[in-house]
Formats: structure tokens, C-alpha cells, sequence
């Protein structure tokens, strides 16, 4: 584990548009910043350039709500329209209250309004926009992760992080939506503390660590800081992937 980290935003990183070559833009931005990669370096990328880059984006305008999104519209007291898309990205409504639905994402985790975002999006006032999570954001992070080798010389650890709530705490951190090359949990269960005593529960989420200070660089206004490189924090490689930090639904005291 890390003694000590740096964490370094990759300053004046361009607007990205869909289709974009996002491993090109970090290379490129790699070099505006003089920054070379390193071995054991992560590179965090903020949800929203994935799904810019993928196009994810959804007109309201072309979105047909049906009764179960009507419903919920109503109860929550949101535009229908984009009820039907957070019903479309979920496999469970968990939670309803004004203003925000509680899902489970379909990629698995609990997720306020399925991660579906307005903010730091260019909207025409007649045509709004709403952009959507990746697709499959530890695909997406596997994908980069090898790209960035063919341009680098070096597979860099990749962790895509978005910002939500906690069931038991105020405010929003960041954490891991998808990861490449690292292992997002650091299972120290049989290891002894500095008094010899067992570990037996202790597994820290370090992927879900490290997103939530990059994402403290990152900010959520209009800083225009998505990528951070995170170099220093010594994450064991491994191929699995985000998934991992998912509790089963058994497991969960919170549903």
C-alpha cells in the first residue's frame, strides 16, 4: 500500500465529443502536462468524458415514457421522459422520493436516477440533452488501458469513477465504476494488526479509495479537470475488475 501519493490533473484537457479517441487525448495531454507514464501509475477518468466519447447521450425529445414511467414521474416529480430512461438503465426501482429514484444499475450497482446527468453537458434550450453512463464501464476501462499501451509503451492502471450518495452519510464521494489492471479490493483478512491480533474482517475497497481522491482534484463544477494521475499508490494488479465491489443482494442490509 501507498506511503505516499501524488495526484496530478492533467491541465487543460479538451471538451471531448463523440467518437473521440479518449487514449489519444490522455497521450496527447500526457505530453502538454510533461508527464510521462511510470510504472504502478493509475490514471482515474471521470465518468462523464467515457460516456461523451461513446456517445451516450439521449434527446429527451425522442423518448416515449410509458405507464410504469408516468407513475413514477408523478411520485417523484420528474419529467417523464427522463423516468423512462432511468427505468431503462435499471433492473430494480429501490427508492422513491421528490426529486431523486433510487436504482440498481443495470451493471449492478445502487445508483441515484441510474447515474443520468445533465450537468457539464452543452444543451440547446429547445433540445435537452442527458448523457447516460458507459455502457459497460470496466469494458471501457480494459479497452483504454490497452490503447494507452500501444501509445505509452506502458499499460497504466485504470479506474473510472463517478460521483454518489451514501445510505448512511451526507454529500457525494467518488467511487470505482469500472477499473482495469488493478484490484479494487485489498484483501488483508488473516493478516496481523501491530499487536499481532487476526484480521478478519478487514478488506479496504482501495479502487473506491483512490477514485474519491481523485476525485477531490477532479471537482464537479466547471473546473475541467476529468483525468487524474494517481502515482504512488502501489495497487497489486490483478484481472479483476470492478465488478468485485459489488455486494451481493443476500449481503445487504441497506434493501
Amino acid at each position: 500500500m501507498s506511503a505516499r501519493l501524488e495526484l496530478i490533473p492533467l491541465e487543460g484537457f479538451p471538451e471531448v465529443a463523440p467518437g473521440d479517441d479518449l487514449a489519444a487525448l490522455i497521450y496527447a495531454s500526457l505530453q502538454h502536462n510533461r508527464l510521462q507514464l511510470q510504472d504502478g501509475d493509475v490514471l482515474v477518468l471521470a465518468q462523464k468524458i467515457v460516456s461523451k466519447a461513446e456517445n451516450r447521450y439521449r434527446r429527451l425529445a425522442e423518448v416515449v415514457p410509458g405507464e410504469r414511467a408516468l407513475d413514477l414521474a408523478r411520485e417523484a416529480d420528474k419529467d417523464p421522459r427522463l423516468v423512462q430512461l432511468i427505468l431503462d438503465e435499471s433492473r430494480d426501482v429501490l427508492r422513491v422520493r421528490k426529486g431523486v429514484i433510487i436504482v440498481e444499475h443495470r451493471e449492478g450497482y445502487v445508483h441515484a436516477n441510474a447515474g443520468i446527468d445533465r450537468s457539464n453537458i452543452q444543451n440547446a434550450a429547445d433540445d435537452p440533452r442527458v448523457l447516460l453512463l458507459p455502457e459497460d464501464s470496466n469494458a471501457s476501462a480494459a479497452r483504454l488501458r490497452e490503447n494507452l499501451g500501444a501509445l505509452c509503451g506502458l499499460l497504466p492502471q485504470v479506474i473510472i469513477n463517478d460521483s454518489a450518495g451514501r445510505a448512511w452519510r451526507v454529500g457525494t464521494v467518488g467511487l470505482a465504476l469500472g477499473t482495469a489492471g488493478l484490484d479494487p479490493l485489498f484483501n488483508q483478512i488473516g493478516d496481523c494488526d501491530r499487536f499481532g491480533n487476526r484480521l478478519e474482517v478487514t478488506e479496504p475497497a482501495v479502487a473506491d479509495e483512490l477514485a474519491a481522491a481523485a476525485s477531490l482534484v477532479q471537482g464537479q463544477a466547471a473546473e475541467g479537470l476529468p483525468v487524474v494521475l494517481a502515482r504512488g499508490a502501489r495497487l497489486r494488479a490483478s484481472p479483476r475488475d470492478a465488478r468485485v465491489l459489488l455486494r451481493p443482494r443476500e449481503q445487504d442490509m441497506f434493501r
